[in-house]
């Protein structure tokens, strides 16, 4: 797994908030834009960071 550590466009670390992130909004059944706030992720870019951010490790390599 490949955790997003810190935002692409200002560096605003946001690793601090992706696994409460992923655990309600992806695999749960909240709202990201709700959990977002209630996290305190108030920019647009750490928002779309999150909220894109695709764990593509599983996909590119199935054996283990």
């Amino acid at each position: 797994m490949m955790v997003p550590v810190r935002c692409f466009t200002c560096g605003t670390v946001v690793g601090e908030h992706w696994e409460e992130f992923d655990e309600r909004a992806n695999e749960g059944d909240e709202d990201p834009q709700k959990v977002l706030d209630e996290l305190g992720v108030e920019r647009y870019c750490c928002r779309r960071m999150l909220v894109s951010h695709t764990d593509l490790v599983d996909v590119v390599s199935p054996y283990q």
